[in-house]
């Protein structure tokens, strides 16, 4: 845990809030447009193949670094991670905040609703 960085601390009121949302809140569709961004790196459906990155199916509320077949960083494994939503929410505002030495390269998301619409795709397709 001695890599998590403040923005982790930061999101957990991020993600009570969020928590809150009704569902009609959270917009699948653009859900689904913002995990473009991701796909060229991840899978996400069962049994799919790791990338660039891992597999997400099932990662969230899982631990992190648990994906079959992936070679994660030591920094990543050492943070010891647990997708939950305030880590989801963190991790894909600014993956080298939370993870200092991931070898993520995505510069992260900036906009709220995008992160909130994407993981709640993400837990429809069995994220």
């Amino acid at each position: 845990m001695k890599h998590l960085a403040p923005a982790l601390a930061a999101a957990i009121g991020l993600a009570a809030a969020a928590s809150a949302l009704p569902a009609s809140a959270q917009d699948l569709d653009n859900g689904e447009k913002v995990w473009k961004k991701c796909r060229a790196c991840h899978t996400i459906e069962e049994g799919g193949k790791n990338k660039i990155g891992p597999n997400l199916f099932g990662v969230i509320d899982n631990p992190g670094g648990q994906v079959e077949g992936f070679k994660y960083s030591k920094p990543f494994l050492e943070a010891g991670l647990t997708w939950d939503d305030a880590t989801m929410r963190a991790w894909l505002a600014d993956p080298r905040a939370v993870v200092k030495g991931t070898k993520m390269a995505f510069p992260g998301l900036k906009k709220e609703d995008d992160i909130t619409d994407v993981i709640a795709w993400m837990a429809a397709q069995g994220g």
